[in-house]
C-alpha cells in the first residue's frame, strides 16, 4: 500500500519535473510557454479533480504578484524577462500547475502519513 501511494506521488510530480527540466534546453520563452500549456492540458486530460482549475488560476495569478514584489525589492532577478519585462512568460503557467501538483501530492502525503501512523500503532 505504501509503495502504491509513493508511486502516485511520483507520477503526480512528473509534469512539474518535466517542465522544470525543459527550462535550460528551450531558450524561447514563447515556445516553452506553448509546451507548458500542452503539458498542463494533457495532465488535466489524464486526471482532473472537480474545480481544480480554480487552484491553477490561484497559482497563475498569486505567485507572479509575489514574484513581482520580490523583483521590485531586489530579492529576486530573472535573466529571462519576456513577461512585461520582469519575468519569463512561462512562469505563471509553471506556478499555476505547481499549485495543482502540490494539492494533488498533499492528498497522497496525508494518506501515506495516516497509513504509517496506523501501522505503527498496530505494532504496539
Amino acid at each position: 500500500m505504501k509503495l502504491k501511494i509513493i508511486n502516485k506521488i511520483f507520477f503526480e510530480s512528473l509534469p512539474i519535473l518535466l517542465m522544470i527540466l525543459l527550462i535550460p534546453f528551450i531558450k524561447s520563452d514563447y515556445l516553452l510557454t506553448l509546451i507548458y500549456i500542452i503539458i498542463i492540458l494533457a495532465s488535466f486530460k489524464i486526471r482532473y479533480i472537480t474545480d481544480e482549475y480554480k487552484v491553477f488560476i490561484a497559482g497563475f495569478i498569486l505567485m507572479p504578484v509575489f514574484e513581482f514584489v520580490f523583483i521590485k525589492t531586489g530579492v529576486e532577478t530573472f535573466q529571462r524577462n519576456s513577461l512585461l519585462g520582469f519575468m519569463p512568460l512561462w512562469l505563471p503557467f509553471l506556478w499555476g500547475y505547481g499549485f495543482v501538483a502540490i494539492r494533488r501530492v498533499s492528498i497522497y502525503i496525508i494518506k501515506l502519513f495516516n497509513l504509517i501512523i496506523s501501522l505503527h500503532f498496530l505494532n504496539f
